[in-house]
C-alpha cells in the first residue's frame, strides 16, 4: 500500500510539472513573447523547457505504468514475477528513451550514435560484462521458472521471501524484514523451500516411568484436537512417529506437522505449546534437568 501511494504522488507531481511547463509555452505564444522565446533558444533555453516537458511526460508515463500494474495483486507467483520484471524494464527503458531523445532535443545527431554502436556495443561488452550476466541470467530465470515472487528461497544461509525480481537484481526479505538484493547472476545453487514439502518437527521428552501405551493410546484424539485448534497452521492432523531418543533422564518423543513454509517456525512453536498442555491433561508431567546427591553416612 505505501508503494502504491509513493507511485501515485510521483504521479501527481510529473503531471503538474508537465501541465506546468505546458503552461508556460502556451503563454509564450498567447501574450507574444515570441521574440523572447527565440532569444531564450539562441541561449538554448527553449530545448531546455522542450527538454523538461519531454522528461516529465516520459516520467509520468512510467509513474502511471506502475501505478497500474501495483493494482494488480495476483496469487499466483508466476504472474507477480512477471509484473515485477516487467515493471523494472519499463524504468530501463524509459531511462533510454529519456536519453536518446534527450540528445535529439539538444541537436545532438542520434544518427551518428546510432552509426558507432557496434564500437560502443564492443567497449560496454568488455567494461560492464557482469552488468550483461545479470541481464542474461535475469531472462533465462524467467523462462525456467526457477523461482518467483512470493516464493521463501534460501541462498547462502539467508533466507527469505522474494519480493521482486528485476532485470538486474532479486530482492529477498526475511522474517525480520531484513532485505538482501542479490545480483541475478549470484543467484545459483539457491533452494526454493516453496517447492518442497515443509514439516515442523516437535520432539517432547517424558519420564521414564511413564506408562508409554497407556499414553500412546491418548494420543490420536490429541493429534485431532491440536489440529481443530490450528487449521491456519497446520495443513493436515500432526503425527506420531514414536520414539526418538532413550536419553539421559527421559524419554524423547517425536512428532511432526505438515505446515506451508511460511509457518515451519511457527508450527513448531504451536506444536510445543499444545503437546506440553495435552501431555499435562493426559497425566504426564514434562521432565526439568535436575540432580540427585547421595551422602555416603
Amino acid at each position: 500500500m505505501k508503494m502504491k501511494k509513493s507511485v501515485l504522488v510521483r504521479l501527481i507531481v510529473c503531471v503538474v510539472l508537465l501541465l506546468g511547463f505546458l503552461g508556460i509555452g502556451s503563454l509564450t505564444d498567447k501574450f507574444g513573447f515570441s521574440e523572447l522565446g527565440d532569444a531564450f533558444s539562441n541561449v538554448g533555453w527553449g530545448k531546455i523547457l522542450r527538454l523538461l516537458i519531454m522528461i516529465s511526460g516520459v516520467i509520468a508515463f512510467t509513474a502511471l505504468v506502475e501505478f497500474i500494474l501495483g493494482l494488480f495483486n495476483p496469487e499466483n507467483h508466476r504472474a507477480r514475477s512477471i509484473l515485477s520484471i516487467f515493471s523494472s524494464l519499463i524504468k530501463y527503458v524509459c531511462a533510454i528513451v529519456i536519453l536518446c531523445w534527450g540528445l535529439w532535443i539538444l541537436g545532438v545527431n542520434i544518427s551518428t550514435i546510432v552509426a558507432s554502436v557496434g564500437i560502443l556495443a564492443l567497449i560496454i561488452g568488455f567494461s560492464a560484462e557482469s552488468l550483461i550476466a545479470d541481464l542474461v541470467t535475469g531472462t533465462f530465470m524467467l523462462f525456467e521458472n526457477q523461482y518467483n515472487v512470493g516464493d521463501i528461497v534460501e541462498l547462502d544461509g539467508f533466507r527469505g521471501t522474494v519480493t521482486s525480481i528485476g532485470i538486474r537484481t532479486t530482492c529477498i526479505t526475511d522474517m525480520g524484514g531484513n532485505v538482501k538484493i542479490v545480483n541475478n547472476s549470484a543467484m545459483t545453487n539457491i533452494l526454493n523451500r516453496s517447492n518442497m514439502p515443509s514439516r515442523s518437527v516437535s520432539d517432547i521428552a517424558i519420564p521414564y516411568g511413564t506408562d508409554l501405551l497407556k499414553l500412546e493410546a491418548g494420543i490420536p484424539k490429541l493429534m485431532e484436537e491440536i489440529y481443530a485448534a490450528h487449521p491456519d497452521v497446520m495443513t493436515a492432523v500432526p503425527v506420531y512417529l514414536g520414539v526418538q531418543e532413550l536419553a539421559d533422564s527421559a524419554v524423547v518423543l517425536r512428532f511432526i506437522v505438515n505446515v506451508d513454509e511460511r509457518n515451519i517456525y511457527s508450527g513448531a512453536r504451536v506444536l510445543n505449546h499444545d503437546l506440553l498442555l495435552g501431555f499435562r491433561k493426559l497425566g504426564v508431567e514434562c521432565p526439568f534437568p535436575q540432580m540427585d546427591v547421595h551422602l555416603d553416612k
